[in-house]
């Protein structure tokens, strides 16, 4: 008999506009029949996840306690499947009055960087840059080439091994963080696989999106402009649906779409 799959969506934060991603998401999952999906702003919300999987997260800023990474590791150890978006990896704060820059990223929590695969450490400011798939075999990136996006690119903290599937390049600052300025010219994942136990993270950086009101405890009352990042790109519509297809049931698509 068919069995509903429970998901989980973790979505909230700072900085971003949760309620446009949240809802491209749901809209997204609505399309399963067999999907259930319950909805979290954190990990404290979310209690138990014996009955979930897949896990999908879309957060900045919001961290797991040290008992809820043992929760996750168990869950990924046991076949748990976890789409991780955007800022997940993601630890900010306000760097001292003194600093010569604005925000510093400090460890995470456990071992979260480890579990996840990377650790955010800043990003240049947002500009265009280009997505190169690094195969042209694997399931989330057949049939695309390269392709341009106006997002975030994250300079992070790698925690091999890692199945990259798609890199942008950068060398320079990562503006206003204390980390994340690079001088070496090496790929930066932009989606990446990790396999844990019987389960496996699969890590996916663009997905940026911003309203004009979601920098206000930043003095920024009013940004004038809405920012939506990559969700109009053709290209990462298609990969963001072939994970959340993986990570509903262990299936990458097997066609482009």
């Amino acid at each position: 008999m068919p069995r509903r799959i429970q998901a989980a969506l973790v979505c909230g934060g700072q900085w971003h506009d949760f309620d446009y991603a949240r809802l491209e998401l749901l809209s997204e999952l609505a399309a399963y029949e067999d999907v259930h999906t319950s909805v979290y702003q954190d990990y404290e919300q979310l209690g138990q996840l014996s009955s979930v999987n897949p896990l999908i997260t879309y957060t900045c800023n919001v961290m797991p306690s040290e008992q809820q990474c043992a929760a996750l590791s168990e869950f990924l150890a046991g076949g748990g499947r976890w789409l991780a978006l955007h800022a997940t990896n993601s630890a900010i704060v306000p760097a001292a009055p003194d600093a010569d820059h604005l925000f510093s990223t400090p460890p995470l929590r456990g071992n979260l960087a480890e579990l996840l695969g990377s650790r955010f450490l800043g990003h240049p400011p947002i500009a265009p840059y280009t997505v190169r798939p690094s195969t042209s075999d694997h399931p989330f990136t057949a049939g695309l080439g390269p392709f341009t996006v106006t997002d975030e690119l994250y300079i992070s903290a790698l925690h091999p091994p890692l199945q990259v599937l798609a890199h942008t390049e950068f060398v320079g600052e990562s503006t206003g963080f204390a980390e994340g300025h690079t001088t070496v010219d090496e790929p930066r994942p932009v989606l990446y696989l990790k396999q844990h136990g019987a389960g496996s993270v699969c890590y996916f950086t663009l997905g940026h999106c911003r309203g004009r009101y979601d920098l206000a405890d930043l003095g920024i009352d009013d940004l004038g402009v809405v920012d939506r990042g990559s969700w109009n790109v053709p290209e990462y519509r298609t990969i963001l649906r072939r994970c959340l297809r993986w990570a509903l049931t262990g299936q990458p698509a097997s066609t482009p779409g």
